[in-house]
């Protein structure tokens, strides 16, 4: 056993943030620790690794040598890449931490082998004056296993992307690798390239180290989680198996305890009743009393926490015509330099397009080419009708001195902050998150408000720079079930493999200055099975008369529950337009079959 937590409690103020988080990592663990944004799982890591103290609860750890990798890379001007590959995690503060114990253990006078104390302390004293001394090989070799070259060891750290940068922290963790037990990463893909991320995978699978990684990548989670530990409302959940797997159990669960909820309280209810009738017939008597007594001997079930859905209905203008962007010799020089040379496209009404590659191939550019936003040469048409909605990962539209309902207002009015505040509810921003300045909110909430003014255009293209970077998982869920729906065009800028195999009809790979289509999915493209099936928001409705579902040849009895996703609405509109069923107002995720080509 490497790291144990039990009954972890941590409190900012009057907010609690952890209330009963456990955790158990022993040699060889792969763990995915998953939550939405704002659940705690940044600030258990930092307990796990004692960066911060709990409230309450036991830490046991057995070991030193952990490597970590953190959310945001460093990105100070004070340091150079040099100076972030030589300072490994922890490896200094151990250092001083077991001279400071000798010091103390010396200036006690106990009676202790002075001569292995001193020899020991001169060795740590050598090894903190060493610390700064690296194998340059080592460090050379670990940045170009992520893509990097050697140049950039003397740039400061804020000179680089932030790609650039998350590359020199995983370049840490090599270096440092061979020597831990344990590696902590906090969001190790929210930058990568897909060839990076694939990469890693690798990498990690063959490592040795126990490994606990907070992502919301579903397909990196799928490759390398052999446990998932889900922080929900301060506690923790545990479940076997990889994300997937998660997925079907936590279902499961819900199903099984809002069953045993029912049922609990269906029984006390009615143990109540005959209480009251009791002592209403038999007021001389105390067997109400007895009968009160069970009732609080009965074994409490709690209700299933409601999980607040975030609804997006991405509304599209009337339809542009057949064509929409045609480009044929496009090429883009910046610089003096040749960034894209000779691309030939035709993008059609209705096309989703995936775009990905390599960080710096020109994605980008591709996308401001065909956006009119920088000079390029060769033929391009875009159709008069096409009315583009444009998302940036970055989110510079935003104001971020505004606050979240003084950005919508701007652009609808002063005067509609009603629907301003509807909006922003629609992806669970209320309360205080509406009314502070857009600066002072998360990656994750701002993309969410960025999210909303899309919502205000009325498009028929939608150009899209990393959709689903800083959201949470059921974010993600929501913002692809809205793209599917979307009968518009759209060209989405992606490292998300879950979202080109989803989503995207067309993948295009940007690399060495061209740009390939491919009709399919990044899965089918890659030779790999596609994913069979995807997690989708259902609605809950309940049966009121018997009848059987005629596309699928499924009978429904009465007082049956039916979960349906927007895709198989059309498949019951029958049964919903005759009455045979209604919705209960329940929501749950469901896993359905992956469209089809043809389908999609």
């Amino acid at each position: 056993m490497l790291l144990k937590a039990q009954a972890i409690a941590k409190s900012f103020g009057p907010v609690k943030v952890l209330t009963g988080a456990d955790l158990q990592i022993n040699e060889g663990d792969s763990i995915g620790l998953i939550g939405i944004n704002g659940a705690g799982k940044s600030t258990f890591l930092k307990i796990l690794l004692g960066e911060l103290k709990c409230d309450t609860g036991e830490l046991t750890r057995n070991t030193d040598e952990i490597g970590y990798l953190e959310q945001f890379p460093e990105s100070s001007s004070q340091f150079t890449v040099r100076d972030v590959l030589g300072r490994p995690y922890g490896h200094i503060e151990n250092i001083k931490r077991k001279m400071r114990e000798i010091e103390a253990s010396m200036a006690s006078g106990e009676n202790i082998d002075w001569n292995a104390m001193a020899a020991e302390y001169s060795k740590l004293e050598r090894d903190l004056k060493a610390s700064d001394v690296q194998d340059e090989g080592k460090l050379i070799r670990s940045l170009k296993k992520v893509g990097l070259v050697q140049d950039v060891m003397d740039r400061t750290m804020d000179s680089l992307s932030g790609g650039e940068r998350t590359k020199v922290m995983l370049s840490r963790i090599l270096v440092q690798a061979d020597d831990c037990d344990m590696l902590v990463m906090d969001e190790p893909t929210s930058h990568l390239d897909v060839e990076t991320v694939e990469w890693l995978e690798d990498y990690l699978l063959k490592s040795h180290c126990s490994l606990l990684v907070i992502s919301h990548d579903r397909y990196f989670l799928d490759k390398i989680a052999t446990r998932m530990t889900e922080i929900s409302n301060g506690r923790t959940r545990e479940y076997k198996g990889n994300y997937t797997d998660f997925i079907t159990k936590k279902m499961l669960d819900l199903d099984r305890m809002e069953k045993e909820y029912r049922k609990y309280a269906t029984n006390k209810r009615k143990q109540e009743e005959i209480a009251e009738q009791l002592h209403k017939d038999q007021w001389y008597l105390t067997t109400h009393k007895t009968r009160e007594k069970l009732i609080s001997k009965l074994e409490k079930k709690d209700k299933p926490e409601e999980i607040k859905e975030i609804t997006v209905r991405i509304q599209a203008a009337p339809k542009s015509g057949k064509n929409v962007i045609t480009c044929k010799g496009l090429s883009v020089e910046l610089g003096g330099r040749t960034i894209l040379e000779d691309v030939e496209l035709d993008i059609h009404k209705g096309d989703k397009i995936g775009i990905f590659g390599s960080n710096g191939e020109g994605k980008s550019t591709l996308i401001k080419a065909l956006l009119e936003e920088i000079p390029c040469k060769g033929e391009l048409w875009v159709a008069p009708g096409a009315k583009i909605g444009y998302y940036s990962q970055n989110h510079e539209g935003l104001d971020p001195t505004l606050t979240a309902e003084e950005q919508l207002m701007k652009v609808i009015g002063k005067e509609r902050r009603g629907d301003a505040r509807a909006i922003l509810s629609r992806m669970l921003l209320t309360g205080d998150d509406v009314d502070r300045p857009i600066k002072t909110l998360s990656g994750g909430q701002r993309a969410r408000v960025a999210l909303c003014m899309l919502l205000l255009e009325e498009t028929n293209v939608l150009v899209l720079d990393e959709p689903t970077n800083y959201l949470d998982i059921p974010a993600r869920h929501a913002v692809e079930e809205a793209l599917n729906e979307y009968d518009g065009t759209i060209l989405a800028i992606t490292h998300d493999r879950y979202f080109l195999d989803t989503v995207c009809t067309k993948v295009a790979e940007v690399k060495a200055g061209s740009v390939r289509i491919y009709n399919g999915t990044y899965s089918e493209m890659k030779g790999r099975p596609n994913t069979k099936e995807i997690v989708m928001d259902a609605d809950e409705y309940k049966v009121l008369s018997p009848f059987t579902n005629w596309v699928t040849g499924k009978k429904y009895a009465k007082n049956d529950k039916v979960l349906i996703t927007p895709a198989e609405t059309g498949g019951f509109k029958w049964a919903l337009e005759q009455g045979k069923m209604k919705k209960t107002g329940g929501r749950q995720r469901k896993k359905v079959s992956a469209p089809t080509d043809e389908e999609k």
